[in-house]
């Protein structure tokens, strides 16, 4: 081994905690990067990839037939700005019922000769394309778990044709629930329903702007009001991406705190190696070692234990990214996904790279150094540095060991910052994870809407009108339920709910309409914007709802798969996660045209003032026994594997820069109580106690830990503000001010002082230290 290798290994093994605090810094930041730059790969390429394979449509547009014809829309494609266009395709929505088993839910069949080729591709993923009437290919999305030779059955349309399924296929925009060929569209229309379908693709369709811009070229020729519906490409892109996106704003601030940490601790840790081993410099350079060498020795004594820590972070990533990439997997339905390695490369170099330009600039003074110069110079700090602080501290009415830690950053200001910035970190990562805790949880209590008292839940939702269905269990008579409901002592406010499936025009896919009886605007549904219903007619709706349908506050939506189609009028937006947001709540009189027997799943009560809710459901219970439901105290489950991989990764991640600013300051506190050993001696020989010794020690890092926690709280305050907005953006919620205001005065003040138990934290091992050596051996340290 050459002398450089051994000055190197050396000084890793003499500075243990140096070298322990360094690779703990580089791994927190390393697995923190590493899985949020994994979410960024995966979240956009396997939809980018497919959408480029299958020439995906930029945007689909669903038209009503009765207003527009197919001659008329073949001309559209000519259009300004359109590159390439499919289609009119004849549509339907249809609600089919498979082999032996119940209803499905509704969904929109589009008639096609084929999977095309120019625009959206439709790549089939087992089986066949139709070739004839009586058969169908479902689309791997579909609700219906997709069986080759299944039988579909649609008692409901004159005739009750059957199709048989002959293929599975997926559209990377989602334009379809299935198809068949034209020929069997007629049998699958209902009498005064059915539509055309366009897809297009245009010149440039990047933004929302200019897919809003394509669509006007598109319609500007045709009837008005003849476009019932439309899905952009982008849209279906973000809902392609949302469990992984979620994470991404919340790792990339993990992350950014992570790698500010490691430069400032790597920088703190090799300045810190320099100022206390001048001495030893010189010895280097006496013996023949250059500038450059010396540099390059402090560089790989941090280096070393970076490599470490970087290693350990790589592995830690991807074990963190194990759930995460477990939940994207379920969204694309392929190969297994994995982190890409050119992420472990990127983030392994520019961790690495950025601690060696870290300990170099921090090393630079070392090769600096004159020989005569650092052979003169010994440990001891500047005795005049810092007198004033403790002439100060010594006129407070203290005890005199606590007065001379309070003086004691003073005398070491640089030390006593990098110390405060680890704190400060560590406080910020503390207050950001508290807040993001209480965000998730007023998300989850919106969406449980558990603000009902007791809960009588139905065992099965209603899922629209059908034919004759299989023989089951008959189900509780609601009237009969909201009856005793009604009669029950202590019964205050109730309302029910009956949940229905149905379809929008110009989406594929299942959404599910929720409609009251009673008032419900006590039940916990948290506004965004707008109000909520007070007349038949109108609805409140998720914001991804509107985004998927592009409309606002004020507009119309058509609801189809309910019998006939029934038009509600939006007039608020409320924060709802379930179901991915495709949902529509009005009130149960806006469908009792075409749907008169609503089954309510659920009803939901609040208690009078006084009654005890235990004792309540057990009288209830009684009623209800002989009607087969059963009431249970509190609002419905509310549980999420999401929130809980959220919080069980925050928690991680917080825990590992907390140990890191713990660890950060027990290195300034050691260093500096080594350099104190003789004035601890001479303290000691005075009559200082252990107890006194440890109470200085811990006493001098009080100032850094209070003052780095009373900034740690705001910044962190801000990091909230800023991060949580941003994930509920990536998953297409925008979030009420209840969700992000949750901080309040008495809570931030533990927060503060949590920056001084860090401190404190870090300072016990080194005040345990001075508190056991002895008088004579630290007297006659040098």
């Amino acid at each position: 081994m050459s002398a450089l290798g051994k000055v190197v290994r050396s000084g890793v093994g003499r500075r243990r905690v140096q070298t322990l605090v360094i690779g703990l810094a580089t791994m927190m930041a390393v697995a923190a990067s590493v899985l949020g730059g994994s979410l960024l790969a995966v979240s956009g390429a396997p939809f980018d990839d497919a959408f480029a394979n299958q020439h995906g449509a930029h945007l689909s547009i669903q038209f009503d037939a009765g207003k527009v014809s197919a001659g008329q829309l073949s001309k559209s494609r000519n259009a300004e700005g359109v590159s390439g266009a499919a289609g009119p395709f004849s549509t339907a929505t249809v609600t089919p019922r498979a082999d032996g088993a119940g209803p499905g839910g509704p969904m929109t069949v589009v008639g096609r000769g084929d999977a095309g080729r120019d625009v959206d591709a439709v790549t089939l993923l087992d089986g066949r394309w139709p070739t004839r009437s009586g058969e169908i290919v479902l689309s791997g999305n579909s609700s219906l778990f997709p069986t080759m030779g299944m039988k579909l059955a649609f008692p409901d349309l004159p005739d009750g044709p059957t199709l048989t399924v002959v293929g599975v296929a997926r559209s990377a925009t989602q334009t379809a629930d299935a198809w068949v060929v034209p020929s069997q569209m007629p049998a699958l229309t209902a009498p005064g329903s059915g539509g055309y379908q366009m897809l297009y693709r245009f010149t440039d369709a990047d933004t929302d702007a200019q897919i809003t811009a394509g669509g006007k070229a598109v319609t500007e020729s045709l009837p008005p009001g003849a476009a019932v519906g439309e899905q952009s490409w982008l849209t279906v892109k973000k809902t392609a991406e949302r469990d992984t996106a979620l994470y991404i704003p919340f790792l990339i601030a993990f992350g950014a705190l992570g790698l500010v940490m490691s430069v400032l601790i790597v920088g703190n840790v090799v300045a810190s190696a320099v100022g206390t081993g001048t001495r030893r410099i010189g010895i280097l350079k006496a013996v023949g070692f250059t500038p450059a060498q010396v540099v390059r020795a402090y560089v790989g004594q941090a280096l070393i234990p970076a490599a470490v820590g970087t290693a350990l972070g790589v592995l830690a990533g991807h074990l963190l990214a194990v759930p995460v990439l477990a939940e994207a997997e379920e969204v694309y339905g392929t190969s297994s996904l994995a982190i890409a390695p050119w992420v472990d490369l990127a983030m392994i170099a520019g961790v690495l790279g950025l601690v060696a330009a870290t300990a170099w600039a921090s090393a630079w003074r070392a090769g600096q150094l004159r020989t005569v110069d650092a052979l003169a110079v010994g440990r001891t700090a500047s005795a005049g540095r810092g007198r004033w602080a403790a002439r100060l501290a010594g006129r407070l009415p203290l005890p005199q060991p606590v007065a001379l830690g309070l003086a004691r950053p003073f005398a070491r200001p640089a030390r006593a910052l990098a110390m405060g910035m680890a704190i400060l970190f560590g406080t910020i990562a503390v207050t950001f994870t508290v807040g993001m805790g209480a965000s998730l949880s007023q998300v989850m209590k919106a969406k449980a809407h558990d603000a009902a008292d007791v809960t009588v839940a139905a065992p099965l939702p209603n899922f629209g009108p059908q034919g004759p269905a299989p023989e089951k269990q008959p189900k509780a008579d609601p009237a009969a339920v909201a009856a005793a409901i009604e009669a029950a002592a202590g019964t205050g406010k109730y309302f029910s709910a009956a949940t229905l499936r149905a379809t929008v025009s110009g989406l594929t896919g299942t959404i599910y309409v929720i409609a009251f009886t009673g008032d419900a605007s006590w039940g916990g549904y948290t506004m965004v914007s707008g109000r909520w219903i007070e007349r038949p007619g109108e609805a409140v709706v998720p914001t991804p709802f509107l985004a998927a349908t592009g409309t606002r506050i004020g507009d119309t939506v058509t609801l189809n798969g309910l019998g006939e189609p029934v038009t509600v009028r939006i007039v608020g937006e409320i924060l709802d996660p379930r179901n991915d947001g495709m949902q529509v709540f009005t009130d149960a009189s806006t469908l009792t045209a075409v749907h008169p027997d609503l089954t309510e799943t659920s009803h939901h009560i609040a208690v009078t003032s006084g009654t005890d809710v235990s004792d309540y459901v057990d009288a209830l219970n009684r009623d209800l026994a002989p009607l087969g439901v059963t009431a249970r105290a509190g609002g419905l489950d509310a549980g999420s594997d999401m929130v809980v991989t959220l919080n069980a990764l925050s928690a991680t991640l917080t825990l590992m820069l907390v140990a890191v600013a713990a660890l950060g300051v027990l290195n300034g506190v050691l260093l500096d109580t080594r350099e104190r050993v003789r004035d601890i001696g001479v303290h000691k020989a005075l009559g200082m106690t252990p107890r006194q010794t440890v109470a200085m020690v811990l006493t001098s890092v009080v100032v850094t830990g209070l003052v780095a926690g009373a900034l740690g709280v705001p910044l962190g305050v801000a990091l909230h503000g800023w991060v949580i907005p941003a994930m509920g953006d990536s998953v297409g919620l925008r979030l009420p001010g209840s969700v992000i205001a949750v901080y309040h005065g008495t809570e931030l003040l533990p927060l503060v002082v949590g920056g001084l138990l860090i401190a404190i934290l870090g300072a016990l091992l080194p005040a345990g230290w001075a508190a056991r050596a002895r008088t004579a051996t630290a007297l006659r340290t040098e």
